[in-house]
């Protein structure tokens, strides 16, 4: 029974492979449009399917940014300005790429532009920075999503949107993760309702990666600046303890993010060029072997696990 069992399973996982490893045909006739291609992900991936000789049209928030991915690709790549949280920026991006591609439309779109201002624990959230997370990292995805989906569903193409572990699992940056359970919801009802267009909807959940975002130092100093803002009972409530423990618990996890951004690139080139793309792609060891699985444990369970090692605030019971 168990090796029949065992026999099962393997040509499971074989069929899966072999599904896999079909790439789309005319990929160097096919357009694809991504957001955030500063720095991080979105440069890479643009870089990366750039040599693939997609058609890759990038959106960069600045015009330096744009002005240095032209000069590491070829003439096939084109940039255009696009700021994701204002509306004309989106409408004009969009005119932008329907001239491009014409009566082809649009095959891939990639929403891959973010931020991450989470600084500290929930309750030392200013609101502001709590909509600005919001704006970029889901209002801006759905609204960019929306205002290019005519051109994708001419295509039949695709549509990969940026999500995180921390869409996975919630246990710290509070707005991060409320932002990118926004992404795997939008992404979830997207994939259902555009499945008769033939449009195909996935996410990339990546692990702790090293880009600009999660650059250390600043991401240290902002969180220093963070608390010494703080109003002076949530001070009395946490302390200085406290903070200096969590402080050093933020640096240790820092410390331990990939620079190896192919995972997260290879995954995202998958959605675009394979025959049957994945739903979701769980990018980097500790997504794919501690955080996924952590995220199907019982809910008690799953939390002595994440916050074992927290300290405890000054004025706790």
């Amino acid at each position: 029974m168990w090796l029949h069992l065992a026999v099962l399973v393997g040509l499971f996982y074989l069929l899966c492979w072999y599904r896999e490893r079909q790439v789309v045909s005319h990929l160097r006739d096919k357009f694809v449009f991504i957001t955030g291609c500063d720095s991080g992900f979105g440069n890479k991936l643009a870089r990366q399917l750039d040599l693939r000789g997609l058609r890759v049209l990038a959106g960069c928030l600045t015009e330096q940014g744009a002005k240095q991915l032209r000069s590491q690709t070829s003439d096939r790549l084109q940039t255009v300005i696009l700021d994701v949280t204002k509306t004309e920026s989106i409408a004009a991006a969009t005119e932008w790429v329907k001239e491009r591609v014409g009566d082809r439309g649009l095959w891939g779109l990639v929403n891959n532009a973010g931020v991450f201002h989470s600084h500290g624990c929930a309750e030392w959230l200013k609101m502001e920075t709590c909509r600005d997370t919001l704006r970029v990292n889901l209002i801006g995805l759905i609204e960019v999503t929306l205002s290019m989906l005519p051109l994708i569903r001419r295509a039949q193409g695709r549509i990969v949107n940026v999500s995180s572990i921390l869409g996975r699992i919630a246990f710290f940056a509070a707005d991060y993760c409320c932002s990118k359970y926004g992404v795997e919801a939008f992404s979830d009802v997207l994939r259902r309702e555009l499945q008769h267009f033939g449009v195909k909807v996935s996410m990339v959940e990546p692990g702790y990666f090293r880009t600009a975002m999660t650059d250390m130092q600043k991401f240290l100093e902002t969180m220093k600046q963070t608390w010494n803002e703080a109003p002076a009972h949530i001070k009395e409530t946490y302390g200085q303890k406290f903070f200096d423990a969590y402080h050093d618990i933020m640096k240790q996890g820092m410390m331990g993010c990939s620079t190896n951004l192919n995972l997260v690139t290879d995954c995202m080139e998958h959605a675009l060029t394979s025959v049957h793309p994945r739903t979701r792609y769980s990018a980097g060891w500790d997504a794919q072997f501690f955080f996924v699985p952590l995220s199907y444990l019982p809910t008690s369970l799953a939390d002595y696990i994440l916050t074992r090692s927290w300290p405890k605030p000054a004025q706790a019971v």
